[in-house]
C-alpha cells in the first residue's frame, strides 16, 4: 500500500494574557491593552499553525524542536520558528495545499486585521493568501478566553506530496 497523498494536520495553542501595549497575532503586532505571556513572542496563531504543519508531515511538533526550556528561544519571533519547521516540511517532500485557522479572543475584533494577519502568513509560508483563512471567535464573556485572561487558537492543514 502506497502512503498517503494528502494529509491532514491539527494545531492548538493557547496562552495567558497579561498588560501590555500589543498584541502578536499570525506575525501582526496589533495594539491592544493586554499581550500574550510566553517564552517566545507568545504568538499564538503561529505556533498553531506550526503544530498543524509539523504534525501533518509527521515531524514532531513545537514544544520539541522549540523547547521553552532552550534559552535561545526566549522572545524568539515566531515566524522563525514556523518557517524552520515549513524547511523540514518542504525537505520531508511535502507542500500546503490550504490553512484554515481559528482565533478564540474576548478582543480585540480580528476582522480589521485579518487581511494583514493572511497576507503576513503567505509570506512567511510562500504560499498565495488565497490559500488561508482566518476567523475569529469570542468566548461570549465565559470563561478564561471571554474573561480575557487567555487567548487561543486553532489551525488545520491540509498538505500534499509533491
Amino acid at each position: 500500500m502506497s502512503p498517503a497523498m494528502l494529509r491532514i494536520g491539527l494545531g492548538h495553542d493557547s496562552h495567558r494574557l497579561g498588560p501590555g501595549t500589543s498584541l502578536v497575532l499570525g506575525g501582526v503586532a496589533i495594539p491592544h491593552d493586554r499581550q500574550a505571556l510566553g517564552h517566545s513572542d507568545a504568538d499564538v496563531l503561529l505556533h498553531a499553525i506550526t503544530d498543524a504543519l509539523l504534525g501533518a508531515a509527521a515531524l514532531g511538533d513545537i514544544g520539541e524542536l522549540f523547547p521553552d526550556t532552550d534559552p535561545a528561544n526566549r522572545g524568539r519571533d515566531s515566524a522563525e520558528m514556523l518557517r524552520a519547521s515549513l524547511e523540514r516540511v518542504v525537505a520531508a517532500g511535502w507542500r500546503i495545499v490550504n490553512l484554515d485557522c481559528v482565533i478564540f479572543a474576548q478582543r480585540p475584533k480580528i476582522l480589521p486585521h485579518r487581511t494583514a494577519i493572511r497576507t503576513r502568513i503567505a509570506a512567511v509560508l510562500s504560499i498565495d493568501v488565497g490559500q488561508i483563512w482566518l476567523k475569529a471567535k469570542t468566548g461570549e464573556g465565559v470563561g478564561p478566553i471571554g474573561e480575557e485572561q487567555a487567548i487561543a487558537a486553532e489551525c488545520v492543514v491540509l498538505i500534499e506530496k509533491k
